[in-house]
């Protein structure tokens, strides 16, 4: 015989398990860097329920196509002067609290660390203590996503995820090229001079966070 209410609990409990998809975006620099988002970055966030973005966003326009795809919660990066957007967010998915700051700390530390990666043509880890650091700012924390450093980061620590998707602007010898036609002040000269000769450099990218009960999947796509 068939245990029939064993067997519909089970359909139950399968129905109530829904799969969350959360895009995560960074640093699109646009149009501050480039005029517009790339296409597939439309094409990767297609069908996500809600978009994080991790700053450096630049402009009102960035924010509003993202927001054709699913409501965007947004916060201030370090180039974002133009937008008015708090320095961090909290918002709960799933029943996972997941924090969303750019992650650039005050001068005093950026820029020293900096200096230290221009004298070293590249090779000094500015943002090496980041996650770690942002990891005990936000104790509570079941997902931590920041930008900042344009490069992917997936690692668990304490407990939570640390998660970076990368920057969809990345520097590279033309994009550096270019910038350096433009106004700029000496200390950005000075470390794009280093950047523009650096040939290994991490590729746009966007992420995805797949939430189901307690397992919580972390996805860097390339553009």
């Amino acid at each position: 015989a068939i245990d029939r209410s064993r067997h519909h609990a089970s359909i139950a409990t399968t129905r109530a398990r829904v799969t969350s998809r959360v895009g995560v975006v960074a640093d699109t620099h646009s149009p501050e860097f480039a005029p517009e988002l790339p296409k597939r970055v439309f094409d990767i966030l297609s069908g996500v329920e809600l978009i994080l973005h991790a700053g450096d966003i630049d402009g009102q326009s960035t924010i509003d196509a993202l927001s054709l795809l699913a409501p965007v919660v947004a916060v201030k990066g370090d180039h974002d002067t133009k937008l008015s957007l708090p320095r961090h967010r909290e918002v709960s998915v799933g029943g996972k609290r997941i924090v969303v700051i750019h992650g650039d700390r005050s001068r005093w530390i950026e820029e020293p660390q900096t200096f230290l990666w221009t004298v070293s043509l590249g090779y000094h880890r500015p943002h090496g203590r980041l996650p770690r650091t942002l990891r005990h700012r936000f104790p509570d924390a079941d997902v931590i996503v920041f930008g900042h450093t344009h490069s992917p980061y997936i690692k668990e620590i304490e407990g939570a995820l640390l998660f970076n998707p990368g920057g969809v602007h990345q520097w590279t010898p033309e994009t550096t090229r270019q910038r350096l036609t433009q106004k700029i002040g000496w200390f950005e000269w000075s470390w794009l001079q280093v950047a523009r000769h650096i040939r290994m450099h991490p590729r746009p990218s966007v992420g995805l966070l797949e939430i189901d009960g307690e397992v919580i999947v972390p996805k860097v796509i390339e553009l």
